[in-house]
């Protein structure tokens, strides 16, 4: 993994030592609106991004890769993540601290993601998993070319009932 840089922000390959930082922007009880709960500890954060540190599952079946948000002023706004398998598709997530929503921030981190994803690790294909009620996930999905996924690819993905699955089949689009 590499630090990718932008205009507005940088992503930082996330390491045990991001925790603490990360812990206050994870702390925002608004960015829990749909799902999960804050991490109960900085403790319990700097464990959870030693072993992601390893960057694949226990099997090695699976790239895991996150990035942490840092701003120009060295602040960390939140983290993207991929999940690789070995036939070039990734699963993406992305969550930003309430007090960053609406400033094209994620949409600026999510798009360097993917290009990062598309250019240097082979992925062709990415999909997304969110709440049914995520409007600002599905405007950011839709704004970056995400499209709904049909109903057999929704059952692969393992979709749940209250959840919408978009999918970005062709990355080389945004790689201009």
């Amino acid at each position: 993994m590499r630090v990718v840089a932008t205009g507005d922000l940088s992503l930082e390959p996330q390491l045990a030592a991001h925790a603490a930082d990360m812990f206050e922007v994870l702390s925002d009880s608004a960015i829990y609106e749909y799902e999960n709960e804050p991490p109960s500890s900085p403790a319990w954060l700097t464990d959870r991004y030693t072993r992601l540190e390893s960057r694949q599952s226990a099997d090695a079946s699976q790239q895991w890769l996150n990035w942490v948000i840092r701003l120009p002023d060295g602040t960390l706004a939140g983290y993207v993540q991929a999940t690789i398998y070995s036939d070039a598709r990734a699963a993406i997530a992305y969550v930003l601290g309430s007090r960053y929503w609406g400033q094209g921030l994620a949409r600026c981190a999510v798009r360097a993601m993917i290009r990062e994803l598309a250019a240097h690790h082979g992925v062709r294909s990415f999909s997304a998993v969110l709440k049914r009620n995520n409007y600002r996930s599905t405007g950011l999905l839709e704004r970056l070319g995400f499209a709904p996924a049909t109903a057999a690819r929704c059952i692969e993905l393992d979709t749940e009932t209250d959840e919408l699955a978009y999918v970005l089949e062709r990355a080389e689009d945004l790689l201009e």
